[in-house]
């Protein structure tokens, strides 16, 4: 544990990003129990609200850091992929976890279960926002990039790019692909 505690000493930003998804949870959680368990709609709405708060938060440090002369290294990469991926995956997640809390808590219908064509076209559109998330990594990576201008300081934000490649490509053959082989084998079966 006192490893965890000097990581985070000497990576502030790795500290802010791993507050910033406790936070984005808390949030999701807080807000859809305030909803469901307590029945207080507005407060619930001003809870949720504050989810896309944790990305600006999370913005915000890592720009000044950079700013005051913090050396760019994996932990800003990585807040740039959070950042991508947490403005594209948020609002489905939040979807995601309200179904299951209206059904848990509110009596509201089980959550659907995709198969064959549907669960087919659901991984090619989750492919498609894994593809918009890491476009909008890169480009908050570039502009990282571009407003550092230092091409000594910045390699380790080049780094990130062939990361996004694996990871775009690591869901393909994970979802849509794997989706495809096994769920045509499934659909054939009596």
């Amino acid at each position: 544990m006192e490893e965890i505690g000097e990581f985070f000493a000497e990576n502030p930003m790795a500290a802010v990003i791993a507050a910033g998804e406790v936070g984005f949870w808390v949030f999701i959680a807080a807000g859809l129990a305030v909803r469901y368990v307590l029945r207080a709609r507005r407060v619930s709405a001003v809870l949720l609200a504050m989810v896309p708060l944790v990305d600006v938060v999370v913005l915000v440090a890592t720009v000044l850091d950079l700013s005051a002369g913090g050396e760019p290294g994996f932990t800003h990469g990585l807040a740039a992929v959070y950042l991508g991926f947490s403005v594209v995956f948020g609002p489905s997640m939040v979807r995601w976890a309200d179904e299951r809390f209206a059904h848990r808590f509110a009596g509201g219908p089980p959550p659907p279960k995709r198969q064959g064509r549907e669960k087919l076209r659901h991984e090619w559109r989750e492919w498609g926002k894994c593809l918009l998330a890491c476009g909008l990594a890169a480009v908050a990576l570039l502009a990282a990039i571009l407003a550092i201008g230092e091409p000594e300081r910045v390699a380790p934000l080049w780094g990130w790019f062939p990361r996004l490649g694996t990871v775009s490509v690591i869901w393909l053959v994970a979802g849509p692909v794997w989706e495809a082989l096994s769920g045509t084998r499934e659909e054939a079966r009596p």
